[in-house]
């Protein structure tokens, strides 16, 4: 076996470290890193086998987008403290893009849901479905309030959890049962927002976990009133109990240009009546 000692070609070097030769040229002329030694006669570059780390950490460092000025005064005055904050902080940042892509994903997925929604599913039909908990930042609205009112509600509430844009996350609107059961179908209480990455729960809305009935119908309030009182008979002919907010989002918001083709999806909490022994509720 050769010697690790013995030098390197500088195609021998980039194909080691699967790059480019004129990258290690480029690296030499900024000054950033240079070869091992330099032929008198004809000016090929050499480099040593141990001089692949140094080559490794400039990589590593241009592959997280740190920039060349810094990467250069880093190499010159290296040490164990200052690689350690360096790394700490590029940690730091990728968490941070991490954490992002994921609620990204997360977004990407309820729109994709949505549409499959659309697609599969008996939009005419009434169901039940089992969701798990989820905490949502609420705005609390009035009849009298204005639309420009809410908007700015809205847009504080998103700067307030840097959401980039609002549809960063899944947002809908919220009615309690008490109102639906009193006839005030148009009695909207609350819009929400739900964040697409962990915060902390203090203050938020708790959407509770369990058994939701399910109903869907298209904007208007002719169509609202009759999708909420065919919820009504639903409930009541299979026995369940409808209980804190109807939580209502478009689900077709994303291929739609007139709000009159809005489909609303509408979900209630349920509880099954409890049966006595003799069989009545």
């Amino acid at each position: 076996m050769e010697k690790k000692s013995k030098l390197l070609t500088i195609g021998q070097f980039a194909a080691l470290h699967g790059i480019n030769k004129k990258t290690l040229m480029w690296y030499d002329e900024i000054d950033l890193f240079h070869p091992a030694a330099v032929h008198p006669q004809n000016g090929y570059r050499y480099y040593s086998y141990y001089q692949s780390s140094i080559l490794e950490t400039i990589l590593l460092l241009r592959e997280l987008d740190v920039p060349t000025d810094e990467i250069r005064a880093f190499m010159q005055n290296r040490s164990a403290a200052s690689m350690e904050r360096l790394l700490a902080e590029k940690i730091g940042d990728l968490d941070r893009d991490l954490e992002h892509r994921k609620a990204v994903r997360k977004t990407l997925t309820h729109h994709r849901q949505n549409m499959l929604t659309l697609l599969t599913m008996d939009l005419s039909q009434i169901g039940i479905v089992e969701k798990k908990e989820r905490s949502l930042v609420t705005v609390d609205v009035k009849q009298d309030m204005t639309f420009d009112k809410v908007v700015e509600l809205i847009t504080s509430e998103t700067k307030k959890y840097q959401l980039r844009r609002l549809h960063d996350a899944s947002y809908g609107t919220m009615i309690s049962v008490e109102s639906l059961c009193g006839g005030k179908m148009e009695d909207y209480s609350k819009m929400f927002i739900e964040i697409p990455f962990p915060v902390n729960k203090e203050g938020l809305h708790i959407q509770p976990a369990g058994e939701y009935v399910r109903a869907f119908y298209q904007e208007s309030r002719e169509n609202a009133v009759s999708c909420y009182r065919k919820i009504f008979d639903y409930a009541a002919k299979n026995g369940f109990a409808l209980s804190g907010f109807s939580y209502e989002i478009i689900i077709n918001e994303n291929v739609i240009e007139r709000m009159e083709d809005a489909l609303v999806q509408v979900e209630i909490p349920v509880k099954r009546r409890s049966i006595s022994v003799d069989g009545s509720p």
